[in-house]
Formats: structure tokens, sequence, C-alpha cells
């Protein structure tokens, strides 16, 4: 049971180090390259109002 646990933190730790790998190396393509920053904020927006959207539809939809 040791063992099990000891894995399991074991993996948790590698995959956050990972995640936090892969956002420090985003993070500095973007500030790198101004166009991927332009194009990750746009898509952002864009989502964001897609989300809203998709939200005001479904008020609507349970309203009725």
């Amino acid at each position: 049971m040791t063992l099990l646990r000891f894995l399991l933190c074991l993996f948790a730790f590698i995959g956050a180090l990972a995640a936090a790998g892969t956002l420090v190396v985003s993070i500095v393509l973007m500030l790198r390259f101004p166009p991927l920053l332009i194009t990750v904020v746009l898509a952002c927006w864009l989502l964001s109002r897609f989300i809203k959207t998709l939200r005001k539809r479904c008020a609507k939809s349970n309203s009725a």
C-alpha cells in the first residue's frame, strides 16, 4: 500500500512539473513571437464570447 501511495505521489509530482514547464515554455514563446500572443488573446476572447452566447441560450431555454 505504501508503494502504491508513493507511486501515486510521484506521478502527481511529475505531472505538476510537466504542466509548469509547459506553461513556462508557452509564456516564453508568446513573448518571443508577438503574433502567437495575439493569436492566443484572440482565441481566449472568442471562447469567452462563445461561452456567454451559450449561457444566454441555455438561460432562455430553461426559463421557457
